[in-house]
């Protein structure tokens, strides 16, 4: 277990994201090569060099916390998980970084009995820092730019209530299915946000949104710092049956999930 109070440890990821994204941010603005890993999924210098700098951070931070992160992963090394790990896309939105499309997030949760604990999801692009901390139900963005040295002031992020007139709907921009759109069809949707990365969570925690279905594949890494802001926020994230999406599944595959505010959420097949 971490010996480092919990709000003390969210403000370091704070700083540990920022630090990633700024190394992520320097690959964007210059020419960088494409490769594809075994899965034929994209990868960077940016998702290796952002890893790189996670990886040393939290080795001072809280060396007996095993972490997942998902270059490593795709590397072999896998460490064994307990009841207490931290979960790491270095760079989540890869394809949104590859078009400079800018929709790219750092993301680092921390996961304490399968469920998530603390989150931080850096914008690099967009300049904004979103973390939660669950059990405190405290969550907040902040702006700060990849040259600067301090951040913003903190806005509180809460879901919002169901709109009466419909619901805004974020979707992936790059992942979107057919049964994403036949699940969208059994609500009034008015606004539909096509966007990247871990920024879809973010925005329902932050009331600008509030329904995410994602009917396709994901990674443990891909959703854990987002659910943590949503969670913090007053959000969930459900899966097929109605539980919630937990962490530390084999393989740390995702199952379909809903991730919403206040909404009662239609249930996804079983």
């Amino acid at each position: 277990m971490s010996h480092i109070a919990d709000a003390e440890l969210l403000e370091a990821l704070l700083g540990v994201a920022h630090a990633a994204g700024r190394a992520a941010h320097a690959v964007y603005e210059c020419e960088f090569a494409v490769e594809y890993k075994a899965d034929r999924s994209p990868v960077t210098e940016a998702d290796r060099a952002a890893e790189a700098v996670i990886l040393e951070h939290l080795a001072r931070l809280a060396p007996a916390i095993p972490v997942v992160a998902e270059e490593s992963v795709a590397a072999g090394r896998i460490p064994e998980v307990k009841e207490e790990f931290f979960l790491v896309d270095p760079l989540d939105g890869t394809k949104e970084f590859i078009h400079r499309r800018g929709e790219f997030t750092v993301n680092i949760a921390l996961i304490r009995h399968g469920r998530p604990a603390l989150g931080v999801v850096y914008s690099p692009v967009g300049a904004m820092l979103c973390a939660g901390d669950v059990a405190a139900g405290e969550a907040f963005r902040c702006r700060h730019a990849t040259g600067e040295a301090a951040a913003g002031a903190r806005e509180r992020l809460h879901v919002r209530p169901v709109p009466a007139e419909g619901v805004t709907a974020v979707v992936s921009r790059s992942h979107s299915t057919p049964e994403t759109e036949a699940y969208l069809h059994r609500y009034t949707v008015r606004h539909r946000v096509s966007i990247g990365s871990s920024l879809k969570f973010c925005l329902v925690a932050a009331g600008e949104a509030d329904l995410y279905p994602r009917l396709g594949p994901t990674m443990e890494w891909d959703t854990a710092a987002g659910h943590a802001v949503l969670a913090a926020a007053g959000g969930q994230v459900l899966v097929p049956g109605g539980g919630p999406l937990l962490y530390g599944k084999p393989q740390f595959r995702n199952p379909f999930f809903i991730a919403g505010g206040p909404l009662e959420l239609v249930p996804l097949p079983a």
